[in-house]
């Protein structure tokens, strides 16, 4: 193994400077690592996520064609952001410690609120 590599592999190891980023990250977290279900349980308990289920309940429940497209668009964003907004390599290198899980169960969820909304809000065909 070269030199190169050792050192990759080294890089790649938990440190103590990696710690400090599940501190600022995730502080109450206890040492296990987070599943994908304990990772969608987090980000579904943001405000952020809570608001937009209440705007989606909201849709749904008075059948909003226009509520239930900006929600889905609200969503879009915000799993976006999840998704891709990286700053610094924080989000990789608390992944990598265990701190943050995937967010792919959460990003399958929101997916399916909008598809089901768009689908519920849909216009019905006219009765003859």
């Amino acid at each position: 193994m070269g030199p190169i590599r050792r050192g990759l592999i080294l890089a790649t190891l938990p440190t103590a400077a990696w710690a400090e980023v599940c501190d600022k990250e995730r502080p109450d977290w206890n040492g296990t690592p987070v599943t994908a279900v304990g990772e969608a349980i987090a980000l579904f308990s943001n405000p952020v996520s809570l608001i937009l289920l209440l705007f989606t309940a909201l849709a749904v429940r008075f059948r909003n064609q226009w509520g239930a497209l900006a929600v889905c668009l609200a969503w879009t964003g915000w799993v976006s952001l999840i998704a891709f907004v990286d700053t610094g390599g924080i989000r990789g290198a608390a992944l990598a410690e265990g701190c943050i899980g995937s967010p792919t169960l959460f990003i399958v969820i929101a997916c399916t609120l909008c598809v089901a909304a768009v689908i519920y809000t849909a216009p019905r065909p006219a009765k003859e």
